[in-house]
């Protein structure tokens, strides 16, 4: 038998194993990325029932890049699981907290209602386009870096020097950039790039939790502007 034939034969065997491994990881990805969206809206339900103080912005990000690096030098173990857990109801947690002061408005329920709804529609509508169109959206992946990193510094000068203008323009952006973080990432799975469902988990829900957070601050300032 021929080189030539051997090869014929050797190349659909790895195709398939890659799709599998491709499949594989899209099944525990959205297995785990359901069960942590779940645990952190019980986390953010118990903090706000028991209207527990916001941890402030320097514990939140503390906590928040302590468990990230948690996570991603655990991501190859069964301990990395435990340590999504542990950032994501940290994550609802800090979320309690802003949404017991959006229910304290006097349209606050339906403005949270309607953030919860523009971010599953936004999140499934991505989604479902990345997966069945199968593009390659891997030229998005500098543009988002550099953008969510000027977006987050400027987010972060918005709280610091109280500028609300500044801080709503943060929160458009965020929309737009996760927007495009969740079409990435999905992609990116898709096509083989990202073959670690617990990492892939992670960056799909602080896309979702920042689109969300945004979603409630524009809707808030457009129901008070009224």
């Amino acid at each position: 038998m021929s080189l030539h034939r051997i090869q014929s034969i050797a190349l659909p065997h790895r195709g398939a194993e890659s799709i599998f491994v491709t499949n594989r990881v899209i099944r525990n990805t959205y297995l785990l990325l359901s069960l942590t969206l779940a645990f952190a809206a019980v986390m953010a339900g118990v903090s706000a029932a028991l209207k527990l103080p916001h941890p402030g912005i320097l514990v939140t990000l503390g906590g928040f890049f302590g468990l990230l690096f948690a996570v991603h030098k655990l991501k190859n173990s069964g301990w990395g699981i435990l340590a999504v857990f542990a950032l994501t109801g940290f994550m609802g947690y800090t979320l309690g907290p802003i949404i017991s002061r959006y229910l304290g408005l006097p349209n606050g329920g339906e403005i949270v209602m309607q953030a919860m709804g523009a971010t599953a529609a936004i999140f499934v509508g991505l989604s479902a386009y990345a997966l069945t169109t199968k593009k390659d959206f891997s030229f998005m992946g500098g543009f988002l870096m550099v953008g969510i990193l000027l977006a987050f510094l400027a987010g972060l000068a918005a709280i610091f020097f109280d500028i609300p203008a500044l801080s709503l323009t943060v929160s458009a952006a965020f929309v737009l950039l996760m927007s495009g973080l969740i079409l990435y990432e999905t992609s990116n799975i898709i096509r083989g790039g990202e073959t670690n469902y617990v990492m892939a988990t992670v960056t799909l829900f602080v896309s979702i939790f920042n689109l969300f957070t945004s979603l409630l601050q524009l809707l808030g300032f457009m129901d008070s502007s009224d």
